[in-house]
């Protein structure tokens, strides 16, 4: 493969259903300033370089939820969660309500050299400050006052996630979120998963929206796996798409296979996955894309 192979595609999130912190320009103009270093990140450094450039900055980005700008659990404190995988290795790593640390998805991308790939709570952070990962606190005012405002649809939710393909054909795939907000602590999501997070030698899927629903439909792993019986990423998206609101299920997703073909999909015309991808054909993001995507 070369260089024109690249691909790169990122995600903020589900739309109108993230909560009023930002407005469509904002998100898009946020993808933006993650995917063009991110990108060049992708062409000199490889995939997992890329996804761990663009989270960061996701996670830097307050309008996003994840990092900072993560959303308020019930009890007023903020617990994110990340996973992190790749096919060269096929190692998943992630982190579990972790908590007063900046980039999650740095936390899991350390697990990876551990003999233990995933961790949760106190521990997890714990583990963040052996490693020299500093306090930071990532509560915004905007999500402090969301909270406070005991917001009538706690079916909210949010997360950012990117997923590359680099000159070496190898396939990364990452996730970070700060939850639905205002869910009892203690719940674990999807991002941390192989049903939200998922990348081998076939493809990379990165999951948004409600992580119960994700879980109980294996949605990441479920891509893979067809994949891997050769089902093209179009019918399986479309399949799964369908099957996911038969059963009512929210959830959008970002891929690709190791063709280099893109996807984008939700299971409601309500969530409007916030994407942005970029290849040395296409620039396309939520904006101009549509809202479901295959390229």
């Amino acid at each position: 493969m070369g260089k024109g192979n690249c691909k790169l595609i990122i995600h903020g999130g589900a739309g109108r259903l993230e909560g009023k912190v930002a407005t469509k320009e904002q998100y898009r103009i946020g993808l933006q300033e993650a995917i063009h270093p991110a990108y060049e990140t992708l062409l000199e450094q490889g995939s997992r370089a890329a996804v761990l450039h663009a989270i960061r900055l996701l996670e830097n980005d307050p309008i996003f939820n994840a990092g900072t700008g993560s959303k308020l659990q019930k009890d007023g404190r903020v617990r994110m969660s990340a996973g992190l995988m790749d096919s060269m290795d096929g190692i998943f790593s992630g982190v579990i309500n972790i908590y007063d640390v900046e980039h999650p998805i740095s936390v899991a991308d350390s697990l990876r050299a551990e003999v233990h790939h995933l961790l949760s709570g106190n521990e997890a952070t714990e583990y963040a400050r052996r490693k020299g990962f500093p306090f930071h606190d990532p509560i915004t005012m905007s999500r402090f006052i969301e909270y406070r405002k005991a917001l009538r649809n706690r079916e909210k939710f949010g997360t950012v996630g990117a997923v590359a393909l680099d000159d070496e054909g190898i396939i990364c795939a990452g996730t970070s979120t700060g939850g639905i907000g205002n869910e009892t602590p203690g719940r674990v999501s999807d991002s941390a998963s192989v049903a939200g997070t998922f990348a081998d030698s076939v493809g990379g899927v990165s999951c948004t929206g409600k992580g119960e629903h994700i879980i109980n439909q294996a949605v990441a792993a479920q891509v893979i796996y067809r994949l891997r019986d050769g089902v093209p990423l179009k019918k399986i998206l479309t399949e799964l798409s369908k099957e996911g609101a038969s059963r009512n299920h929210e959830f959008g997703l970002i891929s690709l296979d190791q063709t280099g073909r893109f996807g984008v999909r939700s299971t409601k015309a309500s969530i409007s996955v916030l994407y942005a991808l970029k290849d040395s054909h296409h620039q396309l993001d939520f904006t101009n894309g549509g809202r479901n995507l295959i390229l």
